[in-house]
This record gives structure tokens, C-alpha cells and sequence, in this order.
């Protein structure tokens, strides 16, 4: 809004309206925007969702503490949501693609995750939403971004397209810098980093391309469900999902500048995406938020943010990733993310091996998600292949120790994009 109108109608004065145009600039004020948000009306949302009886229902799994966060307020969500949308819709350019997918995703994932926490608290249960129909909104916002990005003649990527011509009878091949639109991705540990989808389906002849974009779709179904769910799985402990993903956060920021900027982006050799840059004053957005967010979740929280939260925090990684056309760095930078989400699928697909051959369902971890696992005491009558560590780790730090390795896999991540 303060974009267009500086723009438009030069509202606040030339000076001003100079200042609006640079990136930098309203990314910062996206990032202090949000973050005042949060932090400014945080507490009188928690206030009212105490009011409401909005309250954690907590089951007793044996872990130190773990009953005295009985009834402290979930849906803690709504104050990052917020805070993202107030900001961008402020200083962000609303006509841009990106930030209207990303605006878009926001508002779905908060609504599939404000839903689920709703029918939890209705029900008084953990059950919420049935799993299928969280599918079915996810793979909802995967086909809206996917097909979005096919059909939009405003996503592109800049290539040097080659150019045949004889000059004196002899065959001279140039090469000119042009928009094309293709389903293409960086590829990590790869020296020719770009990978088009169409490669895979080359055997479809003229319809390569087309079905190089299916493969995009189905992989963009994939990253949005499978980093929503993790997410989700991974918000067990006071500020672990939102500093996990204030890091996640920074990283796709830093990638988004790089990108979107031909200048960094030839020098460094990475996929130039025009326009892309501007995902960096949502992502400011985003970061701000969770920064603001944690004031309040942070160890002892007085707020969850509930499936509202973590449900829109995966969705948001996922597509910001694939609009800058990072989704196969999802697992390297997510990875903290993904291996909750193996640990449970892990863990259940062993105890029903084991008891359909024994009669006894034994375990791997001592509890699952992983996090969880740390918290346990080890040799303590828990039947489990995994015991170590064998002293309950207190959730602070384990929570602090999961910050340094999302930090390590940040960094890999981007050493990943110079290995070739």
C-alpha cells in the first residue's frame, strides 16, 4: 500500500518515494514492521485467546514439565500471520507475482492449520482435522502454485539462448541473454547446477516440455506437504519450530537477493529469476514475525502456535523455495524438518514390523518426533533400540542445540551451490 501510493501519487514526497524503490530499504521496513507487530499486540492476542479458553490440550507422555503447559493458549499462529500481511501488504508490491503467491499461501495454510486447531479445541482432543483433508488442501496449494507459475508470463528465468548464423560461409554460434520459460531448478553437488524437469521426460518427444512440467507440479505437491507436515511435527518444543524457521528464513532471504539480482547472480554463477527479488521484502516480513513471535514462545512459552503456525510456516519455506527455484535444497535445508518427520514414519513402521513377527512392537527411538527422544532418560524400561543419550537433555538446550544445526545446514546449503 505505502509502495503503490509513493509510486502513484507520490504521497510522502520524492525523497521518500526514491527510498521506497530500493529493496533493501523496504525489506527493512518489512522486518521492523512485522517484528513491532508481533511483539506490540502479541500479548493482547494471547490475552484474548486466554479469554476465549483457547487452551493446549496436553497429553501426559512422561516428559519433565510437560503438565504445567496444560491450557497455555495455542493458536498462537494468528500473530505471525498477521504480522507478515500487515507488513507487506504496506510496503509490499502488490502487483508482483511472487508476493501474491506468497500472500496467497499464507492465507491458505493459516486457514487449513486456524481449522485444525479449531475442531481440536471444539472436540477438546488432539485428533483436529482428519489427515486426508490436510492432504487435500496442501496438494490444493501445490496445483494453485504450480499451474500458477505455468501459466503466469511474468515467471521466467534469464538464459543465454544460442543463436546459429554464418558469417564469410563459416557457422558462428552466439549467445544472447533472454526471459524463457521452462521448469527448471538448481540442482545441489552438480557442477551444470541447472536441471530441467522436460530431461525426464524426453522420451515424450514434442511433449517433453509439458511433461517436464507435470514432474514440476508433482514436485511442488511433494515439497508443500511434506515441509508443511514437518514443520508441523517439529513444533514440540518452546521456540523450536520458529527459530528453526527464522534460520531456514534467513537463508532463502539471502538466496532471493542473490537471485533476483543479475548482477550477484552472474557473478556468482546462479540462476538468474527477474522480479524474484521481491519475495525479499515477504521474507523480511517473515523473519520479523517469528523474531516477534519467539518473544513470546520462547522457553517458558506463554503461547503455542498451534497447526495456524506451523502448518503456514512449511507452507511458506515450501513455495518460497520453489519461486526461486531452490525446492531440491529443500531437504539439505529443511533437513532438520524432514528428519522429524522420518523419525515418526521410522518408528511406526518398525513397532508393526516387529509385533506382527514377535507379537511385541518394539521401538527406535524412545519417543517420537525426535526431539522428544532427548528428553527421555535412556535404560529407564523403554524398550528401544536407541538409548543414548542416557541423561534427559532439559528442552532449553535441546532446543538451542537444533538452532546450531539448522545454522550448519544453512551454511551447507549454500557451500552446496559452489561445489561444481
Amino acid at each position: 500500500m505505502l509502495y503503490y501510493l509513493s509510486e502513484q501519487y507520490d504521497l510522502f514526497g520524492s525523497t521518500v518515494a526514491r527510498l521506497m524503490d530500493y529493496l533493501t530499504v523496504r525489506s527493512g521496513l518489512a522486518l521492523l514492521l512485522s517484528l513491532f507487530i508481533a511483539m506490540a499486540f502479541g500479548q493482547k492476542i494471547i490475552e484474548r485467546l486466554q479469554k476465549m479458553q483457547v487452551g493446549e490440550i496436553v497429553r501426559n507422555l512422561g516428559l519433565e514439565g510437560q503438565m504445567s503447559k496444560t491450557g497455555t493458549p495455542t493458536m498462537g499462529g494468528i500473530i505471525i500471520i498477521i504480522a507478515i500481511l500487515v507488513s507487506t501488504l504496506l510496503v509490499g508490491n502488490l502487483g508482483n507475482i511472487y508476493m501474491l503467491l506468497m500472500i496467497i499461501t499464507t492465507v491458505w495454510m493459516g486457514l487449513i492449520g486456524g481449522l485444525d486447531d479449531y475442531l481440536k479445541i471444539r472436540r477438546h482432543n488432539k485428533e483436529g482435522m482428519k489427515g486426508k483433508y490436510k492432504i487435500v488442501g496442501q496438494v490444493g496449494l501445490g496445483l494453485i502454485v504450480g499451474f500458477a507459475m505455468l501459466g503466469s508470463p511474468d515467471v521466467v528465468i534469464r538464459e543465454n539462448v544460442a543463436t546459429e548464423a554464418k558469417v564469410d560461409g563459416t557457422e558462428v554460434i552466439t549467445y544472447k541473454p533472454e526471459n524463457v520459460k521452462a521448469p527448471v531448478t538448481t540442482l545441489p553437488f552438480i557442477k551444470d547446477h541447472n536441471f530441467n524437469y522436460g530431461w525426464v521426460t524426453e522420451w515424450m518427444g514434442d511433449y517433453a516440455e509439458t511433461g517436464g512440467w507435470i514432474v514440476f507440479i508433482l514436485v511442488t505437491i511433494i515439497a508443500v506437504s511434506a515441509t508443511s507436515n514437518g514443520a508441523n511435527l517439529t513444533d514440540g518444543l518452546d521456540g523450536l519450530c520458529t527459530g528453526t524457521s527464522a534460520i531456514i528464513g534467513v537463508a532463502l532471504a539471502i538466496m532471493a537477493y542473490l537471485g533476483g539480482n543479475i548482477v550477484y547472480a552472474s557473478y556468482l554463477n546462479i540462476m538468474y529469476v527477474p522480479d524474484s527479488g521481491e519475495l525479499v521484502v515477504y521474507m523480511a516480513a517473515f523473519i520479523g514475525a517469528l523474531i516477534g513471535f519467539l518473544w513470546y514462545n520462547a522457553y517458558p512459552a506463554q503461547v503455542f502456535m498451534g497447526d495456524t503456525g506451523s502448518l503456514t510456516i512449511g507452507g511458506i519455506i515450501a513455495v518460497f523455495a520453489i519461486l526461486i527455484h531452490k525446492e531440491l535444497l529443500i531437504p539439505i535445508l529443511c533437513a532438520i524438518f524432514f528428519v522429524e518427520d522420518l523419525s515418526v514414519m521410522l518408528q511406526v513402521a518398525y513397532f508393526k514390523i516387529t509385533k506382527r513377527r514377535t507379537g511385541t512392537g518394539k521401538r527406535i527411538f524412545k519417543m517420537t518426533p525426535l526431539h522428544h527422544h532427548f528428553q527421555k532418560q535412556g535404560n529407564a524400561g523403554i524398550d528401544a533400540l536407541l538409548q543414548a543419550p542416557l541423561r534427559a537433555i532439559p528442552e532449553s538446550k535441546i532446543v538451542v542445540r537444533f538452532w546450531i544445526v539448522g545454522i550448519f545446514l544453512a551454511a551447507i546449503t549454500f557451500v552446496t551451490l559452489k561445489i561444481r
